[in-house]
């Protein structure tokens, strides 16, 4: 790649399915991108090894990073110890447990690197370049495989006492909810893409009439967001009743939430999130019934802006923060 003026870095968005890498600049441009999916390098040496492979699609040579990076940031999704980089496990990815991950990429490629929870990714690069830039008290939100967040509190992401917090998709909305490893009603175990489409089947199953059959051609496997919110557009009750339960449950972890840090706005991403109206809609009617006047007039809530992005460029910052530019040289002033 073509040496310029001005500093690179790499991001990578690690996620369930996809694992995400791109040269970012740090004025938050994307210069290439690609992506591996996930099973196919599940963990160790066939991850790193999956990574270098990326790392020559984009233009760059693994072995003299140093030359022309300045470091390589990393969103996982799941527990990490910022300050150590590592990982204490991966809640929807196999095989990632008691990793650390920064150790292993320097090792490998001899240069930088961040790593941090996917969801703290994803705040930094809306906070910067998106639909965060201008608040400083905000909660990131992200609904996909499963549901993730972050907190951004005085201008400033807060991690907690041991780099964990903001984890609002373990957030208990039902107190006899079902159990998990995270504890007990947590709100992932509701609205997760999983769960949705699964709730979604069961209906259709036990009898509700909906298009949504149609729309997949009798094949419930092939059932997904995307398609439920298209059948929600189109007037379909039961995927409008979808989408209110997600908004609910939704609504439910925000309204504790917003008592307990007031954030100025909730900004919402991921593949659920890209639904649009469908549900951000019925999402911002439910908060305003489960909060006082006193903090619903004061909230906002908001789709992310920078969509598949986000995360990569959230990471690259990392990275940039991590390897601060030097300070200019101070130009000598005339008596």
């Amino acid at each position: 790649m073509e040496t310029t003026g001005y500093r690179r870095a790499v991001g990578i968005d690690f996620g369930g399915t996809s694992v995400k890498a791109a040269v970012v600049a740090e004025d938050g441009r994307i210069e290439a991108q690609t992506s591996f999916d996930t099973a196919t390098a599940p963990s160790g040496a066939a991850w790193l090894d999956a990574v270098a492979a990326a790392l020559e699609r984009l233009g760059l040579n693994p072995s003299s990073l140093k030359d022309e990076i300045e470091g390589i940031g990393i969103g996982v999704p799941g527990f990490v110890d910022f300050e150590r980089g590592f990982v204490h496990d991966l809640t929807n990815v196999p095989g990632w447990k008691a990793v650390w991950l920064n150790r292993l990429v320097e090792e490998r490629f001899g240069i930088p690197a961040r790593a941090d929870n996917d969801v703290n990714a994803m705040a930094l690069g809306e906070s910067t370049f998106g639909a965060g830039r201008h608040y400083r008290h905000a909660v990131f939100v992200t609904v996909g495989t499963g549901v993730g967040g972050a907190l951004l509190i005085n201008g400033q992401l807060y991690r907690g006492a041991h780099s964990m917090a903001g984890e609002i998709g373990h957030l208990s909305i039902d107190l006899n909810g079902p159990t998990s490893p995270e504890g007990r009603g947590g709100l992932e175990q509701y609205v997760g893409n999983r769960r949705l489409i699964a709730r979604t089947v069961s209906l259709i199953r036990e009898g509700r009439a909906s298009i949504l059959c149609e729309l997949v051609e009798g094949n419930l496997d092939a059932l997904t967001p995307r398609i439920i919110a298209q059948a929600a557009r189109q007037g379909d009750a039961l995927s409008r009743e979808i989408f209110e339960f997600a908004a609910d449950c939704l609504a439910t972890a925000f309204a504790s939430t917003a008592y307990l840090i007031q954030p100025e706005a909730f900004i919402v991403g991921g593949g659920v999130a890209r639904s649009g109206e469908v549900l951000f809609e019925p999402l911002r009617a439910r908060l305003r019934q489960r909060l006082s006047p006193h903090f619903a007039d004061r909230i906002v809530v908001k789709p992310a802006q920078l969509g598949h992005n986000a995360g990569v460029v959230g990471a690259a910052i990392l990275a940039f923060q991590s390897h601060p530019a030097p300070e200019a040289t101070p130009t000598e002033q005339p008596h």
